[in-house]
């Protein structure tokens, strides 16, 4: 499972940055709660955390209005008709954010990262089956302006994702 399989596309800001203020202990409660279940209601976080539901409400609201947070439904690709997915790491030239750019607008890639190392650019892709993921890396990814190479890792079983990290 991947952020790209959410019920409803919610694309993340491209050049996201660290929060700037410090979470206090609630609101970090807060989003733990959600991290747990992502539909629980306001006025159970409301009652474990100490406040009211309208001020659950309301710090839910500043979380997700400050992009601390998104409430997705995530999705088995398998189950939707994704057989395919995989990563692929590209060695590119010239301008990074460019080539990023246009992969961010292609349907099948939910994941976009600039990095230090072999690569240039990590992506996850989605595709229902191996033909489109070789129409995608040969006639799209591939023929991009700035890409030199790229290198397919295949998913064969995904072990382990989760996204309750916590909060720290």
């Amino acid at each position: 499972m991947s952020p790209h399989n959410s019920a409803i596309s919610n694309h993340r800001p491209v050049d996201r940055k660290p929060h700037s203020g410090a979470l206090d202990d609630v609101s970090k409660a807060i989003i733990e709660h959600l991290q747990t279940d992502g539909r629980r209601s306001y006025a159970a976080i409301a009652k474990s955390v100490g406040l009211s539901e309208a001020a659950v409400r309301q710090r839910v609201q500043r979380l997700l209005d400050s992009d601390v947070m998104q409430i997705v439904a995530v999705t088995d690709p398998l189950q939707m008709g994704f057989t395919r997915q995989a990563m692929v790491g590209i060695r590119a030239e010239g301008e990074l954010h460019l080539v990023a750019d246009r992969l961010t607008e292609m349907p099948e890639v939910d994941y976009v990262v600039t990095t230090a190392g072999s690569f240039d650019l990590i992506i996850e892709v989605v595709c229902e089956d191996d033909d489109e993921l070789l129409d995608l890396l040969s006639r799209r990814i591939r023929t991009l302006p700035g890409v030199v190479s790229t290198e397919t890792f295949v998913y064969l079983k995904l072990n382990k994702q989760h996204y309750n990290w916590g909060t720290r």
